[in-house]
């Protein structure tokens, strides 16, 4: 009996044991499966730490390509044009001013001209005159040669300038032109045109200094 007993209690250790063993080998199992889950789980981290920085990269680019930096843009761009368009507009008056200065220059050259060339008219009209009564036979006198000179460079120096004699014997009566002092009667011409002319008159480009002193066929 005592060694029947001895030998059950044998069997109790051996399968105690086992399952002992047992457990640790389920225990050892359990824990591998835990870790490989983890070690699964680094990798796919470290996989997705790559798309993170991508992820915020894109993220800092965005604003660039949009919304606040874009509305930077728009805000310097809109600058440039005011500044652009104020530039022309100031070029636009200072050449609008450059050429009102220069018609005001011409226009102040005229008259001071027109005013000059109105105080040498009465000196060709006493040269005209003294000419005109030189007898035939003194024409070739070196003194009326001398005076006929100076006249023609007077006049030379005139046609120069731009003034030039109106045309008025023969032409058709023009008030613009002609002023009107008589009528007379004549054989040679018809109604209404100049046939004598008194006192001659004289244009400043294309601009009537002294109109001519006429008269006219009634």
């Amino acid at each position: 009996m005592a060694k029947k007993k001895k030998e059950d209690e044998n069997l109790e250790e051996q399968k105690k044991k086992i399952e002992i063993e047992r457990e640790e080998e389920e225990t050892e199992e359990a824990a591998e499966e835990t870790e490989e889950p983890a070690e699964e789980a680094e990798e796919t981290a470290e996989e997705e730490e790559p798309e993170e920085e991508e992820a915020e990269a894109a993220a800092e680019e965005k604003p660039e390509k949009g919304g606040f930096f874009k509305k930077k843009k728009d805000k310097r761009e809109e600058l440039i044009e005011e500044l652009q368009d104020r530039v022309k507009r100031q070029m636009a008056e200072f050449e609008n001013f450059r050429k009102r200065n220069e018609r005001e220059k011409s226009q102040s050259f005229e008259l001071g001209a027109k005013s000059v060339i109105e105080k040498m008219l009465p000196v060709i009209d006493n040269f005209e005159r003294g000419l005109a009564a030189v007898p035939e036979e003194q024409k070739g006198d070196p003194f009326v040669d001398g005076m006929d000179k100076i006249y023609k460079q007077l006049l030379t120096e005139l046609e120069n300038l731009g003034v030039k004699p109106i045309e008025a014997v023969g032409k058709e009566f023009d008030p613009e032109f002609h002023n009107a002092v008589m009528q007379v009667e004549s054989d040679e011409y018809e109604s209404g045109i100049v046939a004598q002319e008194m006192q001659k008159g004289y244009l400043f480009r294309d601009s009537v200094v002294r109109h001519s002193m006429v008269a006219v066929v009634s």
